[in-house]
């Protein structure tokens, strides 16, 4: 049996009726553009082979019942319930929250929805830096779009899904993560403006050129509401301030040392050189790709780790581990992706490399005594739709 006829079946398990529809949404691994969404800057993210789905159907009142396929250890699906017009944000903790805070964002841009019956599943790691939560928001934020017939954009979805997120959830995400679920397309990379929402589809073919994208789980689980994530949004907010500019992205990179220069904390300093630079970055990555010079990424990579690390200071020693070792084994590149503290690293290897790597890698954790690590080989895919 299918994932998708999986899902299907276990609809009418919890609620007696099969599903109007089934959708589903990818996760997303970030390329390059580390923390510079929540900066008004740009972002590289793609479409990973691992996507969040949503069975759903209307209902005739305006109870929400969703289940997830997730089973408790009795075997039992997890069930949630609630009248659309008392959903407040706060009020749910858990998986839930996240479907949940779909339906409120949508009402609060005037959405006309009543009830609905979902029934939701995912192969997205949870914890590695994934968007695993942003996945979980697409699928259904699309789900109720097409189920109710709403005229919104993906754009439009993609900002609904964002205000679940930081209003619903509590957790202060920038725009990336629900775009590049919703927006992405199969053999590309997405760039995106966060600021003014313009996006460009970056061709990111790489098997032509005899090179691969691994994607490493390192199993270390992160928690994006804590505080080190809120502390260097408020960080960065900081430095904008004393800067005079309305947010990071402002900063010319030609002209990073003289505005370094003029923040007096350390620590906010160095906050600022990451984004800044980081900027940086995400163009030249752009421009590498757009001339066809993919390899030449490599190098621009692994700055955006060191950056990362001693700058932001987002990353562990599971990371760097990932890092250090690819680059040994002959790796052109490599650093952590995601809201760091754990999760993953993406390392950009030559095919007669990628064994090297994956072995390499492997057995540095099994020396530091670390859990076996999650290696994978991804392409680019495509953004969120209806799949059955």
């Amino acid at each position: 049996m299918s994932p998708r006829q999986a899902l299907g079946e276990g609809f009418r398990h919890v609620f007696g009726r099969l599903p109007e529809g089934i959708w589903s949404a990818p996760g997303r691994v970030n390329l390059i553009g580390e923390f510079t969404d929540y900066n008004d800057g740009y972002v590289l993210p793609l479409a990973l082979p691992f996507s969040s789905m949503a069975s759903a159907a209307r209902r005739d009142d305006d109870l929400v019942r969703v289940a997830s396929a997730q089973r408790s250890e009795s075997g039992e699906f997890s069930v949630v319930e609630a009248a659309t017009d008392k959903l407040r944000p706060g009020a749910t903790m858990g998986w839930a929250s996240y479907v949940l805070g779909v339906i409120w964002a949508l009402r609060q841009a005037g959405a006309k929805l009543g009830g609905v019956d979902l029934v939701i599943d995912s192969d997205v790691p949870i914890g590695a830096g994934l968007s695993s939560s942003a996945a979980l928001e697409c699928s259904v934020a699309l789900a109720l779009h097409d189920l109710y017939g709403l005229s919104l954009s993906r754009q439009d979805l993609a900002l609904v899904a964002q205000r679940a997120e930081n209003e619903f959830v509590g957790v202060p995400t920038g725009i990336m993560d629900q775009t590049a679920s919703l927006l992405c397309r199969s053999g590309h990379a997405l760039f995106l403006d966060t600021r003014t929402f313009e996006v460009r589809q970056i061709p990111l073919d790489l098997k032509p050129v005899g090179l691969t994208l691994l994607v490493v789980n390192t199993g270390v689980k992160h928690a994006l509401g804590n505080s080190a994530y809120a502390d260097r949004v408020r960080d960065c907010r900081q430095a904008a301030k004393e800067l005079g500019v309305p947010a990071l992205r402002d900063v010319a990179p030609e002209n990073i040392d003289d505005a370094l220069a003029k923040i007096t904390d350390e620590v906010v300093r160095r906050r600022a050189r990451h984004v800044i630079s980081e900027q940086s970055r995400v163009l030249e990555v752009v421009r590498l790709l757009e001339s066809g010079r993919p390899a030449e990424v490599g190098p621009v990579l692994s700055a955006g780790h060191r950056s990362l690390r001693y700058d932001y200071e987002v990353s562990c020693a599971e990371l760097d581990t990932v890092v250090d070792v690819a680059l040994a084994n002959g790796a052109l590149g490599a650093r952590m992706t995601g809201g760091g503290f754990g999760g993953s690293a993406v390392v950009l290897v030559g095919f007669a490399k990628t064994e090297a790597v994956t072995m390499g890698i492997a057995e540095a954790f099994a020396a530091r005594g670390y859990s076996p690590p999650q290696t994978i080989e991804i392409v680019a895919c495509d953004g969120a739709s209806r799949v059955a």
